[in-house]
């Protein structure tokens, strides 16, 4: 199993480690419950070295992506970013991930716990003759996400950067000791989220500066257990449960974020279009609410009845610990999507009842979104 470059710091800390993909990393820190509630009240720091990063280089690098990707990179300033998919010939999610403009480069990061697959899937459309290099930067770089309402402050102490301005879907180059990184606004937890992209041996000394600067912002790191409960009561799909090869991007509700109608041909694009043109998406990405709480939480793929009709399954669930009930992401059918809607969820072989609600559970700023 691939370690980051961070791993030894993990184990000072204390963590309990889990595969994700092709890598072991933090599933928490002794307490992920704890966790949660520090990037809800102050912040949090996460190594998400493990995600996919790749690096497109050459003339033809827009042209390329732009061609198989489903969303309109070429509105792309330098120091933005956007989400895509590449989706199957029949509209289904192949991939998911963020696209970075640089002066000379694009950066293409996968947005969930699946390691290379972006890396796999683009790599069979790089075509002889095409004027694009690209390089995996999985061993040479690694990604930090700084989340929580004091986030902002913590950056500026520790690295002297104002990110006050910096707002999802932009980024900007700042240095650290001779070496550029790039410090995104992203979506990762609903509250102010910043990642921090960086060369390894830059990525520790960042690491370092944001950690002996963290104890007047109740800095502590947080592993994937308690990003799992962040961004569930979010309501931010991820690639793997929820964005996969089950999936066509309308039924995930990425109008207007990860797919575009405009920009001509691409894999996959006339069936969106055709969802877009007669509205017949079959199903929508809803969020639940598992109203018997000595349930448990149910898994991944469990089925969603109304009465003695199968209507839909659970992508993604846990217990929230801001609203202190169980909450699930789901795919009903789209008769049975409507927030109030009462189904039924099947754990362990039993029916329990849950609720449909309006996404997401939670917003930073408003607090409890039940």
């Amino acid at each position: 199993m691939k370690q980051s470059v961070l791993h030894p710091i993990h184990e000072q800390l204390g963590a309990c480690f889990d595969p994700v993909g092709e890598w072991t990393m933090p599933a928490h820190y002794g307490d992920p419950v704890a966790e949660h509630h520090a990037v809800r009240r102050g912040a949090g720091i996460a190594d998400l070295s493990h995600r996919g990063l790749l690096q497109v280089t050459g003339d033809d690098r827009i042209s390329w992506l732009q061609s198989i990707i489903s969303n309109d990179i070429l509105p792309l300033q330098p120091g933005q970013w956007l989400s895509s998919g590449f989706l199957s010939n029949k509209g289904k999610m192949l991939s998911y991930f963020r696209v970075y403009r640089l002066e000379e480069s694009l950066f293409v990061e996968d947005a969930g716990e699946v390691g290379e697959t972006t890396c796999r899937t683009l790599k069979k459309f790089l075509l002889y003759g095409t004027k694009a290099t690209m390089r995996h930067c999985g061993g040479t770089w690694g990604i930090l996400l700084v989340s929580g309402p004091k986030a902002a402050q913590l950056l500026r102490q520790a690295l002297d950067v104002d990110v006050s301005a910096l707002t999802t879907g932009v980024f900007l180059p700042h240095d650290l000791n001779g070496q550029t990184m790039l410090i995104a606004g992203t979506q990762e937890t609903g509250e102010c989220d910043m990642e921090i992209l960086a060369p390894t041996d830059t990525l520790e000394r960042a690491w370092q500066h944001l950690w002996d600067a963290g104890k007047p912002f109740d800095l502590r790191p947080i592993g994937t257990q308690a990003r799992e409960s962040l961004r569930i009561e979010a309501g931010i799909p991820l690639l793997g449960p929820d964005l996969n090869d089950q999936i066509v991007p309308p039924e995930a509700n990425l109008e207007g974020k990860a797919f575009s109608l405009s920009k001509g041909c691409y894999p996959g694009q006339e069936v969106v279009a055709r969802m877009d043109t007669y509205g017949n998406v079959k199903r929508r990405l809803v969020g639940l609410v598992v109203e018997s709480q000595e349930s448990g939480v149910p898994p991944a793929h469990s089925k969603l009845f109304s009465g003695d009709r199968e209507v839909g399954w659970v992508s993604s669930a846990s217990h929230s610990p801001t609203l202190n009930v169980t909450i699930a992401l789901g795919f009903p059918l789209r008769d049975f999507s409507a927030p109030g809607t009462a189904l039924e969820v099947e754990i362990n072989g039993h029916r329990k009842p849950a609720v449909v609600r309006a996404l997401p559970f939670y917003t930073a700023g408003q607090g409890k979104g039940l």
